[in-house]
This record gives structure tokens, C-alpha cells and sequence, in this order.
């Protein structure tokens, strides 16, 4: 199939509006870091004022700051209830930069997800294995077949080709789950295009995965 350059232009374009409206929706503002809590602002001062605020390479126990700081951000990633998903239970813990910003967010069967500097979250598969119950209607999933399963549990990235179903809004960037079609976590990785242009496009990476699920997780 022939696809015009000007729809490949507007789907890597494409606003995401379920996760960033359902936010504002319940929140009053357009990005998690326009509160007024100073969450960043006073870990940065904190380092500033006396050494490093980052912990031990393991990570130590969530604080509230950080808590509702994090929550926020993937409520606005995923939509709510996607924080409350990840980062529920007393055995969360977390790693600091050495200016006291989250980093490395941990639970017991492993990484969670990756606070990056553009202020979106990295996906582990431990987080993704969290979202998927929590995640309605196929939400920011790429679902694929037998035949790709053990390539993609393995860690190797999703083509577009062995893609049979994709949320329509996801969008490249977006970091989604990569499920068979009877429903089970094989990975999780960044889309590298559109929903829609996995279901169109006959080549090419739909997501490159950064974790596969090899059947021990």
C-alpha cells in the first residue's frame, strides 16, 4: 500500500490527548511540573545546601514528595490511574541524581520505570507488567502473534509487519506494551511510529524494545 508522505508527517505529529486531557481533567493543569509544590525545585536545593541527595545505587524507600512528584507524571504519560498502578506498595524504592532528582524507580520484581531528563518515565517490564491491569481498552498496546512472540521475548524490537492490532493513538515516543494476541506481556519498548502506521506500513520497526519478558518475569 501506498502511503502519502503528508499522513506519515501528520502521525508522527499527532497530539496525544487520552493520557495529557484526562490529567488536566483531573488535575487543573497542563504538565505535572506546573504545580506549585516545588517537588524538583527542593530536591535540587537540598543537594545544593548540604552534599549529594542521591542514595544508595540499590535506591531507599519512596518518600511522599516523590511519590505524588512521579505519580503525577505518569498520570500524565499514561493517564490516571497509571500512577497509583506503578508506584503503589511501601516496597517501592527509588535512586537520585547527585542533584536529588529521581531516577531509578524499583519494586520487587524489578525496574519499574526510568525518570529520564526530557520528564517522561522509561518503561521496565516489572512497570509494564503493573499498567497492563490498569491500562482500559487496549491502551497504548502493540499486539502481535506466535510467530513474533519468541523474537520479542528474547529483547529483539517489534516490526511493523507481525503487528495484527496497535492503539490507534499511540504515537512515536510513546512508551507501550507489547502483548500477544491472548494477552500476555512479551515487552515493553518505545513505538518508533504511529498506532496507525503499524497497521499500515509492510516494513520497518513498529517498536524497539527495551525489555523482553523471557518467561522468568
Amino acid at each position: 500500500m501506498m502511503i502519502d508522505s503528508g499522513e506519515i508527517v501528520a502521525w508522527y505529529h499527532e497530539p496525544r490527548r487520552r493520557g495529557e486531557d484526562r490529567y488536566k481533567a483531573s488535575h487543573g493543569q497542563e504538565h505535572p511540573m506546573d504545580d506549585s509544590d516545588g517537588a524538583d525545585s527542593a530536591t535540587e536545593e537540598r543537594a545544593g545546601s548540604g552534599g549529594s541527595a542521591a542514595g544508595p545505587a540499590d535506591g531507599t524507600a519512596m518518600s511522599g514528595r516523590d511519590r505524588r512528584m512521579l505519580t503525577r507524571v505518569a498520570d500524565y504519560q499514561w493517564g490516571p490511574p497509571a500512577g497509583e498502578a506503578l508506584f503503589a506498595g511501601e516496597d517501592v524504592t527509588v535512586t537520585h541524581t547527585s542533584s536529588g532528582r529521581p531516577r531509578q524507580v524499583r519494586g520487587p520484581a524489578g525496574r519499574l520505570v526510568t525518570y529520564a531528563t526530557d520528564g517522561r518515565f522509561t518503561l521496565g517490564l516489572a512497570g509494564g507488567h503493573r499498567l497492563q491491569g490498569e491500562l482500559s481498552d487496549g491502551a497504548y498496546r502493540v499486539v502481535v502473534g506466535s510467530e513474533s512472540e519468541p523474537y520479542v521475548r528474547d529483547g529483539r524490537n517489534t516490526f511493523a509487519k507481525f503487528v495484527s492490532a496497535a492503539d490507534s493513538a499511540i504515537r512515536p515516543g510513546d512508551e507501550v506494551l507489547v502483548t500477544h494476541e491472548r494477552g500476555d506481556l512479551l515487552a515493553v519498548g518505545r513505538a518508533e511510529v504511529s498506532g496507525e502506521a503499524m497497521l499500515e506500513f509492510e516494513t520497518g520497526m513498529a517498536v524497539f524494545v527495551r525489555e523482553g519478558n523471557d518467561g522468568d518475569n
